[in-house]
């Protein structure tokens, strides 16, 4: 087996220690002692029992594997296809979302997909009548319950078993070539192609995007995916039409390639700020859309987030949640600069949206506007005018604004019925909306959110029918 002998799809993220090279070695050591009749004969029990545990820890890896990426079928040709639809190399970011490349690089990959297909294709029954193996057939026939997997959504864990099974049967390299730049194109690559949204994790050191691994340069903010994304779209949110309408123009300008805004949701609390922003990254995933969360103490790393997603042909939008300052935090300063006034122009491919309880986003005090520093504190600042002009700043580099405000008793009552229905609770309309009346007296007040943790509580309380 040549496995050592990859161009372009030579390096994993488990390294010389992962399952490819494991196996790899297992089936080298039984052809060379096929070969030699003689070192056949002389291999002791202890070698062979050794090449059979190993064998077994390979099983083992593989039917773990379909525990955590959900994966059925033959899951060896599962975790085949997994490497080469996670591996980001030249390749496969050129034919991300376009599909296909010009050039030698594609004497390259033909060349891998070679020794890719005898991974496809090779014949384990010899193997494993010499170990005395026999629970190999179980790893090409698996079976299971749906199971959700912990790694990839269900659409694209259904759509890598699938693309396994192409591999599989194709006949040629360049078979094997055309179906996977088929998915490139239309799936993406590695992390940034097959999830939706991502969160940032700060203080490590990973390698900078588009360098070897080990290099020199590196960087100190690393994007993980988030594995798991509520599944909520616009229309799951009561009410707000003209919000959710002003939003989605902004982002279907934004994926279309078209000028675009960076946006504020502001408002009250418990309208669904928050919820139009996650619902976005659902219905827009098919359409190139990510979605990336930062926090405010890590607006410091924007600038490295940013240079690991420029070059890449997905739309980005970083995500702030609940973004507000209070007068001592200088965090959005760094903002300010990512977002306009800087040297180096904002990727056509990056958008913020940040939802917030607040217009204005940074703290302002009666001083501030004050000649005299006459409020809770005495300004010791000439400039009062300037102070102020710095702290709306911010807010004004938001070129969309959307306002979700509280909603009335009527219109409560209206998000109430609606989610009832939604749910399936049969409780009379006149015992409903009193019991919800009730609920928002003491539990926050009238919003979206209390209407939804009345209904949860109903669902849960048990002793109202539901809907079969």
């Amino acid at each position: 087996m040549r496995d050592f002998e990859l161009i372009i799809y030579r390096t994993f993220p488990d390294g010389r220690d992962g399952l490819l090279h494991r196996m790899a070695r297992l089936i080298s050591e039984y052809e060379e002692a096929e070969e030699d009749a003689t070192a056949r004969q002389a291999e002791n029990s202890d070698g062979e029992r050794d090449r059979k545990n190993r064998f077994y820890e390979c099983i083992h890896s593989l039917l773990e594997l379909a525990g955590t990426y959900g994966f059925h079928g033959n899951l060896w040709h599962c975790y085949l296809t997994h490497l080469l639809v996670s591996h980001e190399n030249s390749y496969s970011r050129g034919c991300e979302m376009r599909g296909g490349m010009e050039g030698t690089v594609n004497e390259a990959v033909l060349h891998d997909l070679a020794i890719f297909r005898e991974f496809f294709g090779y014949d384990f029954a010899p193997l494993c009548r010499r170990l005395g193996v026999t629970a190999f057939g179980m790893i090409q026939h698996y079976q299971s319950s749906p199971l959700e997997s912990r790694v990839y959504n269900s659409r694209i864990c259904q759509r890598i078993c699938e693309l396994a099974g192409k591999l599989g049967r194709a006949g040629t390299p360049e078979e094997m070539k055309a179906t996977l730049t088929c998915f490139y194109g239309q799936y993406g690559v590695g992390k940034f192609g097959l999830h939706k949204s991502f969160r940032i994790v700060s203080g490590e050191r990973g390698g900078r995007a588009g360098l070897p691994a080990g290099s020199d340069r590196e960087m100190h903010a690393v994007v993980e995916p988030i594995l798991n994304i509520t599944h909520v779209n616009l229309d799951d949110l009561v009410g707000y039409e003209l919000q959710k309408k002003k939003l989605r123009d902004n982002t279907d300008a934004f994926v279309a390639g078209r000028k675009a805004n960076n946006c504020l949701l502001f408002g009250d609390a418990g309208t669904g700020k928050s919820t139009c922003v996650k619902a976005i990254a659902n219905e827009y995933y098919e359409k190139g859309l990510r979605v990336i969360e930062v926090y405010k103490h890590q607006f410091q790393d924007l600038h490295d987030i940013i240079s690991q997603i420029k070059g890449r042909n997905y739309k980005f939008i970083i995500f702030m949640d609940d973004l507000s300052f209070e007068d001592f935090e200088i965090e959005y300063k760094y903002l300010k600069a990512v977002i306009e006034g800087g040297l180096e122009k904002k990727p056509e491919n990056v958008l913020i949206y940040a939802t917030s309880n607040r217009r204005h986003l940074i703290r302002e005090n009666y001083g501030d506007k004050t000649e005299d520093g006459y409020g809770p504190t005495v300004r010791q600042d000439m400039h009062t005018s300037d102070t102020v002009q710095e702290k709306l700043s911010l807010a004004y580099r938001f070129g969309v604004t959307i306002y979700f405000g509280t909603p009335d008793k009527r219109q409560f009552q209206g998000i109430v019925k609606a989610l009832a229905q939604r749910y399936g609770v049969t409780m009379s309309e006149e015992e409903l909306l009193l019991e919800a009346n009730k609920w928002e007296l003491s539990h926050g007040g009238l919003s979206g959110r209390t209407a939804q943790q009345f209904i949860d509580y109903i669902l849960g309380s048990g002793q109202y029918g539901l809907e079969t």
